[in-house]
């Protein structure tokens, strides 16, 4: 993760995310780099009570994907296609992320707005996200330009950068990025997780590098999901489903490290308000699902790709073999947990068994991955476990109603866990 680092002086403030050109779909015409798009904008003054700060965009490292510091600014390292760790394997653009430190703010914020100074020639991308912190764990990451709003206080906001560019394209060039949290109007509560239907594929990719950094490992436990506003950071479960057959007699809590399948840019499991593309959708149907199954956008996805299945998920073969013991694609059901509220616990040591009862001689119903966040509903006396974190008697039962040993779990957060 990212150490925290002193802050840089800030950079004179730019062209914003209107740079973030539709053109950035298209094919490259060569590579020579388009006039940018570098003209000077106002600075806004801060209203009393913000704060403000500048991303700091110097430190590059392993929890960073295809991204480079030169002494002009922050660019893609490498914007072909070929090259290790181009672009995810779902992804028709190179495509590279930067994630800065999270900063724990003087007071408590609600928006988030965020402005940047860029070189961005035709066809590149430039966009800054934001998610904060709040007592049920980390928000969804949300474009910030236009000002990111939590339904609830946050206390910590982390920065992360992508940038993208046409196979073989010229990329942009980062200069700064100016933060600004303050407390805005009132807005809805939480809602409960949200659970849908979709189609689900295997992943397969052994060796490929996922759009987090990490590299597929045989029997891996992970999911994707067709946009970056659920993908968890490297060696973290922040963003974590549940899968299940559709019977329930299998389930899987697996994090969310890669993007797809077919779009980057679909959180079908928002409502329209809030979901980034495709907003005339009913809410839980993926628009490869749509494509596939009714022509919609001529069936073809956002790249133009014509879409051959309805997948709404990608499940690495770990999950889709032993977690759901899955034989072909199939529709499971899927509850994207950090829309959701309550206590949640870590895995910190997996795939873990999740069982129909306190003991490890009650049936198995399915895994927890290592590293992903499990909501726990009360807890119970059971059989006692040595594990890597403790020995205890303790079993935790979830949401679903099945139960994880609490020996292998290295944290717990959201609030406390009552008596069952």
């Amino acid at each position: 993760m990212k150490r925290h680092h002193c802050r840089i002086p800030s950079v004179a403030l730019v062209a914003a995310l209107s740079l973030l050109l539709t053109a950035a779909l298209l094919p490259a015409t060569g590579h020579t780099p388009a006039a940018s798009t570098d003209a000077p904008i106002a600075l806004v003054a801060a209203a009393p009570g913000d704060e403000r700060w500048s991303a700091d965009l110097t430190i590059v490292d392993r929890d960073d994907v295809n991204v480079r510091r030169t002494a002009a600014g922050l660019r893609l390292r490498e914007a072909r296609s070929t090259g290790r760790g181009a672009r995810s394997p779902h992804s028709a653009v190179a495509e590279g992320m930067l994630l800065t430190a999270p900063r724990t703010l003087a007071r408590p914020a609600t928006r988030v707005r965020a402005e940047i100074s860029a070189a961005v020639p035709t066809g590149a991308t430039v966009e800054a996200q934001v998610r904060g912190w709040r007592p049920a764990g980390w928000t969804e990451w949300r474009a910030a330009t236009g000002g990111a709003v939590f339904d609830r206080p946050v206390t910590q906001v982390q920065t992360r950068v992508v940038l993208t560019a046409p196979d073989g394209g010229a990329t942009a060039t980062v200069r700064g990025v100016q933060l600004t949290a303050d407390a805005t109007a009132a807005v809805s509560a939480a809602t409960p997780g949200r659970t849908y239907r979709v189609y689900a594929t295997r992943i397969g990719l052994v060796g490929e590098q996922t759009a987090n950094g990490r590299i597929v490992q045989p029997r891996d436990h992970f999911a994707a999901l067709p946009s970056r506003r659920g993908l968890s950071p490297i060696n973290t479960g922040d963003y974590t489903v549940r899968v299940c057959t559709t019977s329930g007699s299998r389930c899987e809590y697996a994090p969310v490290w890669d993007v797809g399948p077919w779009n980057t840019r679909d959180d079908y499991w928002n409502p329209s308000s809030v979901r980034e593309n495709w907003k005339n959708l009913p809410q839980g149907r993926p628009e490869a699902q749509a494509a596939y199954q009714s022509g919609y956008n001529g069936g073809r996805d956002q790249f133009g790709r014509t879409v051959l299945n309805p997948a709404g998920v990608d499940l690495a073969d770990g999950t889709f073999w032993d977690g759901l013991r899955l034989t072909t694609n199939a529709w499971v059901d899927v509850a994207y947990l950090w829309t959701g509220s309550g206590p949640r616990g870590v895995v910190g040591d997996g795939p873990l068994n999740i069982r129909v009862g306190a003991s490890t001689s009650y049936a198995s119903r399915g895994l927890a991955a290592r590293l992903a966040h499990v909501p726990i509903q009360c807890y119970v006396t059971g059989q006692s476990v040595a594990g890597p974190y403790r020995t205890t008697t303790r079993w935790n039962r979830l949401a679903s109603g099945q139960y994880v040993s609490h020996a292998y779990i290295s944290s717990v957060y959201g609030g406390s866990v009552p008596v069952c």
